[in-house]
């Protein structure tokens, strides 16, 4: 690992601990030559999934795409970084749960539907009106109605 000021190859872990997540792990590294100190986080990394688009074409799973939806679902709600985090890896350990190399796209939407829905009901509701193409208030309505249903029998 290069140090981020002088560039030097050489570094060394002086500490190591499991993230909040639980999945990921923080490391303090020092540099050999400048002694700058910086941290690291190593992570689960989905390798060699591919998703099946509607049309039938294929791509390779982009944790980006993901975390831009989220992002874009959740804006102006009240989420902390270590919330969503966890949301990300839930998704993520739910894809690698399946045990396959190719997904389709449906599927990944319903993993990231219930995730979401776990975490914050109206940003599960605007990901739900663009992923399931809601055509008007009547949908909007519907999906709400599910949702107060299950409320209710909590």
């Amino acid at each position: 690992m290069k140090c981020p000021v002088c560039l030097h190859q050489d570094t060394k872990v002086v500490d190591s601990r499991v993230a909040v997540d639980g999945f990921s792990i923080r490391r303090r590294r020092e540099c050999l030559k400048c002694g700058f100190r910086f941290s690291t986080y190593e992570e689960i990394e989905l390798l060699d999934l591919m998703i099946i688009k509607r049309d039938g074409r294929k791509e390779a799973y982009n944790k980006e795409k993901l975390v831009c939806g989220l992002r874009r679902s959740l804006e102006k709600r009240i989420i902390t970084e270590d919330v969503f985090k966890k949301l990300v890896s839930a998704i993520e350990r739910d894809l690698q749960g399946l045990r396959k190399s190719e997904v389709s796209s449906s599927k990944v939407g319903r993993i990231i539907m219930k995730e979401l829905k776990k975490v914050d009901k109206v940003a599960f509701i605007r990901f739900a009106s663009v992923y399931e193409s809601f055509e008007d208030l009547q949908d909007f309505q519907e999906e709400l109605n599910k949702l107060l249903r299950n409320k209710k029998k909590k």
